[in-house]
């Protein structure tokens, strides 16, 4: 169990949590329709969702390199913790590679690094002048690598920030499909309630012609019985 201080242990915990949500979301998914709007929100949720465990992975994996010098740790729990990471990382991997996030898999290709303690080596030690130049050379090299990962990782960005973009036309489509469907029913609604005014008045209508004709039907009685009591009195 890790200490309250062992904050790569918590950053890792809450790491797998979200894998964990993420496997049951996509397990959740074939119980869905194959399209429609509540199937677009689901698989929209779990890429949002993989998209933020990629970034805990790049933090874990930062903190993880700066780990020995920051507590102590032996050589065995480092490299049982980098197993962890890569297990970890693996996951995410298959699970992007299941929405066809490619970008994904990318990402963590061109960021991942072999896994090796963190120790500090004194590079000079020991060498001549020519070492000494063929390491400032190696050195040079490394650097001329990383401004090229460096470059590839903007690349990939751009790319995820284009699959965000095409996440909010997606919200943004279902929302005016929303919007429509609201507009129809109301339309309707304003239809049936100009029908039931229209048979209102119509049943009003006709009960003013019952009374009327009652009217007319109790005059002529009251009529026909003055006339008989005039008569026959």
């Amino acid at each position: 169990m890790a200490s309250p201080s062992d904050s790569w242990m918590r950053e890792f915990n809450e790491a797998s949590k979200l894998a964990d949500d993420i496997g049951a979301r996509i397990a959740e998914r074939s119980s869905l329709p194959p399209s429609g709007p509540e199937t677009q929100r689901h698989v929209s949720a779990i890429r949002r969702k993989i998209t933020i465990l990629g970034t805990r992975l790049d933090s874990l994996e930062s903190l993880l390199a700066k780990l020995p010098s920051k507590q102590p740790i032996t050589e065995k729990e480092l490299h049982r913790r980098q197993d962890m990471f890569v297990n970890l990382r693996s996951k995410a991997s298959q699970m992007a590679s299941t929405l066809n996030m490619s970008n994904f898999g990318n990402r963590n290709n061109l960021l991942e690094q072999d896994s090796k303690p963190v120790a500090e080596i004194n590079r000079t030690t020991g060498l001549d002048n020519y070492g000494l130049v063929g390491l400032q050379r190696q050195i040079m090299r490394e650097q001329d690598e990383g401004l090229e990962k460096l470059e590839e990782t903007v690349i990939s960005t751009k790319h995820i920030a284009l699959a965000v973009n095409e996440e909010l036309t997606l919200h943004t489509r279902l929302i005016d499909n929303l919007d429509e469907h609201v507009d129809m029913t109301g339309s309707r609604l304003q239809r049936v309630q100009k029908r039931l005014a229209i048979l209102n008045k119509k049943t009003k209508g006709g009960c003013s012609c019952m009374c009327l004709m009652l009217s007319v039907i109790a005059i002529v009685v009251l009529a026909v019985v003055i006339w008989a009591l005039i008569k026959y009195l």
